[in-house]
């Protein structure tokens, strides 16, 4: 695991009240693994590197219960790739794990988990998997395609709860943030309500956004780090990002997808606009929502009844109808939250990196960050790396 400091240790203020690990782990039942690929230096030979890449996976309930979980997808610029995407819409459903890497490995990715969920006998009697990508063909030897079947079944093996590695790992390792270098980043949330706590996890692969626009705790972070580490002419475009939503709120597909829309406000706290051509593409899963019909609770009656947060649905009052309102509006505040906060801990937890044809992208500087911070009075008081 990185050694790099997170966001937080900078005494970059966040709102909102992170899980134990401010992790997409905190939601219980959760893993993440990953396997780094990191190969070669010099000019690039297609096919033997420099390699810089790899590939992560998210498993909804772990290794060992392979049940499904309700899931939706949204895209907010579809100018990327989800495989399996269609039939989470048309479902609601999701089985196995997720896979991201970058966007010449997917296919790969995707096969490698189908293999994995015949060999463990994931249920259904066809895989689709959901896999993103987004390019690292900047700093990697993209069309080396070097993320191998062993490497997925790899990052699979080292899946666990606790503290995720971020920055330059896994999928993320050859990815590019507002300009610095990005990768991997997670963060988490917890909301109450009415004597209940509920969970929301985030995992980012971040791809986006431009140096100009970047603003952190709204200080205009990127204009006060313009030309760090670059010349002026040198400015990698990168725009693309996916993000991992869970929760272990009990949410059915419908409120998921909204659920799934609330990235692109985190993003937008960060100052990106979106960019012409960008992949930005997000799927939200809950651990607590019934997955097939054998867990759907019976009344009297025989009526089959989802147990899920639903507003307004039976209600008796407007009190009843308005308390799931609030909470629908907690979680969709915590997505946006953890979703901020992941973005700038990939930004914080990545390394300079370079890559193929000797290209070097710097992470962003930590006391220059911290300075820009301090200069608009954003800077957490006494925060020390």
């Amino acid at each position: 695991m990185s050694a790099r400091p997170r966001a937080r240790d900078l005494g970059i203020p966040f709102e909102g009240e992170p899980g134990p690990w401010n992790a997409i782990t905190d939601v219980p039942g959760v893993e993440v693994g990953y396997v780094t690929l990191i190969k070669g230096d010099g000019p690039l030979r297609v096919g033997e590197g420099p390699v810089r890449t790899g590939v992560t996976v998210i498993l909804p309930r772990g290794k060992h219960d392979l049940e499904p979980v309700l899931c939706a997808y949204f895209a907010f610029n579809g100018m990327g790739e989800v495989a399996g995407a269609l039939a989470v819409r048309e479902s609601g459903r999701l089985s196995g794990p997720i896979g991201i890497t970058n966007t010449h490995s997917a296919g790969t990715v995707r096969d490698a988990l189908v293999a994995w969920g015949i060999r463990e006998g994931v249920p259904g009697v066809w895989h689709l998997p959901v896999v993103g990508e987004t390019f690292d063909g900047y700093l990697n030897d993209i069309d080396g395609m070097h993320v191998r079947t062993e490497h997925v079944f790899a990052a699979i093996d080292a899946a666990g709860s606790g503290p995720v590695a971020e920055g330059n790992v896994g999928g993320g390792t050859g990815m590019i943030l507002h300009g610095f270098k990005g990768g991997t980043g997670t963060a988490s949330r917890v909301v109450e309500h009415d004597g209940r706590e509920y969970r929301v996890g985030v995992l980012v692969q971040a791809n986006t956004g431009t140096r100009a626009e970047l603003r952190i705790a709204g200080a205009p972070v990127g204009q006060e780090l313009l030309d760090y580490g670059l010349a002026k002419t040198e400015r990698p475009a990168t725009k693309s990002i996916i993000v991992v939503v869970a929760s272990d709120a009990p949410l059915d597909p419908h409120y998921l997808e909204r659920l799934a829309k609330r990235p692109v406000l985190g993003m937008g706290r960060l100052g990106n606009t979106g960019q012409d051509t960008s992949g930005d593409i997000f799927v939200a899963f809950s651990t607590a929502s019934p997955s097939a019909p054998e867990h759907l609770e019976e009344p009297e009656g025989g009526v089959p009844k989802l147990p899920l947060i639903h507003r307004g649905l039976g209600a008796a009052s407007d009190e009843e109808r308005a308390a799931p309102s609030l909470v629908l509006s907690l979680l969709f505040q915590a997505t946006v939250e953890a979703t901020e906060e992941a973005i700038v801990n990939a930004l914080v937890a990545a390394e300079d990196m370079r890559g193929r044809d000797d290209r070097l992208v710097v992470a962003i500087p930590h006391e220059g960050l911290r300075e820009a911070l301090r200069k608009y009075n954003r800077l957490v008081p006494d925060a020390v790396e």
